[in-house]
């Protein structure tokens, strides 16, 4: 299926009553958006204000659009949940983030399992990137090309691309990419960069040998799955977030969530974590090239953490009952209180005021993959 390409999005009017998405256009973002699944349709008041165009101006597969999903057999692809997805987003009038090309878990046995050369790896990969992308070409604004490449320590995790082609894969991937569909934003995407340097350096390790290849690579996804009383300031985020502009790149919150533990959650708990929220909110707006804050579902009863992380959960900005938490209430009032502070994504002027950046020390946290 080919979607019709999708236009004119940025410059959709916000309305008197903006809520989420609304308030960060106003506030100098290009987004605020949310992870979403094929099934989220059978509860009915989740699904409901997940179609808000005033709340999330963007979505984001949880799993449509991995290599599982899109090629279980080789050779042999199926569209079918992403198309569900993508179709819902442009006919709302929202920016597809798309998720994502080249990753070590949700690997078909085929790939995982195979025996592979430089050479067959290659055609493999490139078979792989050129058809998914082909097929979503237009609709994507952005892609995360590979994700979670790095261990914590920094070194590069170990998986069938790297045995088969060691780092040269990077490069790869992206100028795969970019073939594909030369006008979709490309990103390196992957958790805990906020928590500890030797990752985040690695990041920038990936980012200068796409780069030094001659390759499009536009930006670094930090997934942001954060465990209240362990989130990084506002001023070591935004330290972590100028590494990747300092290359030139744009930056993102692309997985956004803040569990607590021990349950249940208290008010005490929910004022940190609403506290916590606001300074990764905070740290984007410090930052001008920070392009937008995706959550990983909006709403604690769709939440995969209880499942992930027995013992903790409440991580969202939405109760099971999608209500409003405090979480909700203090990023929206951020936002609404950066209103014109910085000017509206795109443009060339930056922010009017910024937040000093403090040298950061690393929190140790439980690590969490998505």
């Amino acid at each position: 299926m080919k979607i019709p390409i999708l236009t004119a999005i940025v410059a959709a009017p916000i309305l008197a009553f903006a809520q989420l998405h609304a308030i960060a256009k106003d506030a100098g973002l290009l987004y605020f958006g949310t992870a979403v699944r094929p099934w989220d349709s059978r509860d009915t008041a989740y699904y409901e204000l997940q179609n808000d165009i005033n709340n999330w101006g963007q979505f984001r597969p949880d799993n449509a659009q991995k290599w599982d999903a899109t090629e279980p057999s080789r050779g042999k692809f199926s569209y079918s949940q992403a198309d569900a997805i993508v179709e819902r987003a442009l006919s709302n009038k929202m920016l597809m983030r798309c998720h994502t090309l080249v990753w070590y878990s949700q690997l078909p046995s085929w790939v995982s399992s195979g025996s592979w050369t430089n050479d067959t790896m290659t055609a493999v990969m490139e078979s792989h990137i050129s058809n998914v992308v082909g097929h979503f070409k237009g609709n994507c604004y952005a892609w995360d090309v590979i994700n979670e490449a790095l261990e914590d320590d920094g070194t590069y995790r170990n998986n069938p691309f790297l045995k088969a082609l060691g780092d040269s894969y990077f490069a790869l991937s992206f100028k795969f990419a970019a073939a594909a569909d030369p006008v979709a934003k490309l990103y390196y995407n992957d958790y805990n960069l906020e928590y500890f340097p030797a990752k985040a350096d690695g990041a920038v390790r990936i980012a200068k040998l796409v780069q030094e290849a001659g390759v499009p690579i536009h930006g670094v996804g930090l997934q942001a799955h954060m465990t209240v009383g362990r989130t990084p300031t506002r001023e070591n985020l935004t330290w972590t977030l100028n590494k990747y502009t300092a290359l030139g790149l744009d930056v993102a919150y692309t997985e956004l969530d803040i569990r607590i533990k021990p349950l249940p959650s208290n008010a005490s708990s929910l004022e940190a974590q609403a506290k916590e929220y606001e300074w990764i909110v905070g740290s984007c707006l410090d930052v001008p090239r920070c392009v937008g804050i995706t959550v990983w579902g909006y709403g604690d009863s769709h939440s995969w953490i209880p499942q992930t992380f027995p013992g903790a959960g409440d991580a969202c900005l939405y109760d099971k009952n999608s209500k409003p938490k405090p979480a909700f209430s203090s990023v929206s009032a951020l936002l609404a209180s950066a209103s014109g502070k910085r000017a509206p994504w795109g443009a060339t002027s930056t922010l009017v005021t910024t937040t000093a950046v403090a040298t950061p020390t690393p929190t140790s946290t439980v690590t969490a993959s998505v």
